[in-house]
């Protein structure tokens, strides 16, 4: 896990070089604008039978060129394949995406050294995904990237940042950093006794657990964050995006993404919500990562016949696991005389339509009975009592949010009866929101992010302004100004804090 990827570069593209960063604004934007603009401007396009037909016979033809060894051949056929999307398992299935991999590889293992550099500078040009090139070559990244650095291919690219990164990781990790050690900064920063915790069996840094399945995006809790707090952006390519002020999201969002790949930041001003009269000015985070058309195996955007599909399709620990993700997205976990279990879709958009879908196969699959309520601004799908623990334990493993893991960890000590009532209170106050107060969990995303990262720990002081590893991180009496405009910083290891 690599927190520090996240704190110290900002990554932009994919296969392709770049030439330090983005000043376009990569802040989430409304999904339905942008892909009409791109439909308007798109030809129409080809039926998952048609292109899966035109594959099958570029594949023909591509196969022959290799009993032939015509490497010309093979190499045109490629081009062709990849232009149709061919290489996409969403868009015409895994077998027929494995074929053109398996080209590839076959293509590889025959060609000297001068074809492997010209189909690796195709497949750059081509913009195919680093993960997609190293799969179908069947490498780590390691081997790739000494196979570019060899064919004089991006050599200023992400990969290498990467690796640099890696290193300065490795190093901290001998200075006594680590993601648990990370953890614990994060929870001392809010105030809660960690050792207290666990002097009666309850791991405060249990959410790690597990954190590195989530690299296969594959997997269902990433439709779950898709379904609540995940944003996703269109352009050359799919942009993931997770926005918060909260301290606590500030230290989960970007060690989550960088489970995927190491995601970029932006901080900006955010104007302080009505209902938090006592935050003047707030200061919001966003982090993202950038992937290829075809690294997002899911529907960027579900009706309620296809959610139900896809639902339906999940085995039980793969349901458990797509209800993880939509807790630790737009979620929440309490206690106030008996438990209770929220899912949150806003009112009148889309996401309000998974309430129904999902209460109903709960209540079929696993027995437990949820109901859904119309509040002022949102509707929600809500479990309480006995319902809301059963749920609880079918899904606390699959939770990574911090706070909500350690909630649930918490009131089912309770209710198993290993810690007791008085206990159970004390703990329990240390991780509840301060109800109209200024509290250190809310609003204080950059300063919990800076306490938590490795590089403010190993440097000696903190100053208004810090430069460490190319971070410019704000001090009192910050203003912005150029060249972030509204923005209070864009990091970037290639754009050094002046």
């Amino acid at each position: 896990m690599h927190l520090v990827r996240c704190i110290v570069v900002s990554a932009v593209g994919g296969f392709k070089i770049i030439n330090g960063p983005s000043t376009k604004d990569k802040g989430p934007m409304g999904q339905g604008n942008n892909l009409e603009t791109r439909d308007e401007t798109s030809p129409s396009r080809p039926t998952q039978a048609g292109r899966i037909e035109t594959c099958t016979e570029l594949i023909s033809k591509a196969m022959r060129c290799l009993e032939n060894n015509d490497k010309d051949c093979i190499i045109k056929m490629l081009e062709e394949l990849i232009k149709a999307n061919c290489h996409n398992g969403y868009a015409v299935g895994r077998e027929i995406a494995d074929k053109v991999k398996d080209l590839v590889h076959d293509l590889w293992l025959v060609s000297d050294n001068e074809y492997r550099c010209r189909l690796l500078r195709i497949l750059r040009d081509l913009d195919v995904s680093r993960n997609w090139v190293r799969d179908a070559l069947g490498m780590n990244t390691k081997s790739l990237n000494k196979w570019l650095v060899r064919c004089n291919i991006d050599r200023e690219s992400r990969m290498e940042r990467n690796n640099v990164v890696e290193e300065i990781e490795d190093l901290l990790r001998r200075l006594g950093w680590s993601e648990t050690w990370m953890c614990e900064e994060m929870w001392r920063f809010v105030g809660v006794d960690v050792n207290a915790f666990r002097k009666y069996g309850i791991e405060p840094c249990i959410w790690l657990n597990g954190l590195e399945t989530l690299g296969d995006l594959r997997r269902p809790y990433w439709l779950g964050l898709r379904a609540s707090d995940l944003s996703i952006k269109h352009g050359r390519g799919v942009e993931l995006i997770l926005k918060t002020t909260n301290s606590i999201d500030a230290v989960f969002f970007p060690l989550l993404l960088s489970m995927i790949k190491m995601p970029s930041l932006i901080i900006a001003w955010k104007r302080a919500a009505p209902t938090a009269k006592y935050v003047h000015k707030s200061i919001a985070l966003s982090f993202y990562i950038d992937l290829g058309n075809d690294e997002w195996p899911w529907p960027t955007e579900l009706d309620v016949n296809e959610l139900e599909r896809i639902l339906n399709s999940l085995s039980n620990e793969e349901l458990a696991e797509f209800i993880a993700a939509l807790l630790d997205g737009d979620g929440a976990v309490w206690y106030e005389g008996t438990a209770y279990v929220r899912i949150s879709a806003c009112k009148g958009c889309p996401k309000r339509a998974t309430l129904d879908v999902l209460k109903e196969i709960i209540a079929r699959r696993f027995g437990i009975i949820g109901n859904v309520y119309q509040l002022k601004t949102t509707n929600v799908l809500m479990f309480r009592g006995r319902n809301a623990v059963r749920l609880l334990r079918r899904m606390v493993k699959y939770v990574h949010h911090p706070l909500r893991r350690l909630r649930i960890e918490l009131i089912l000590a309770y209710r198993d009866k290993r810690i007791s009532r008085e206990v159970f209170e004390e703990f329990y106050e240390q991780i509840e929101y301060e109800r109209g107060k200024d509290d250190v969990k809310r609003n204080r995303g950059l300063k919990a992010l800076t306490q938590a990262a490795p590089q403010t720990h190993t440097h000696g002081d903190q100053t208004t302004y810090k430069k460490e590893l190319n971070v410019l991180v704000p001090g009192p009496g910050f203003e912005p100004g150029p060249p972030c405009g509204d923005r209070i910083a864009c990091l970037s290891i290639s754009s050094p804090a002046p």
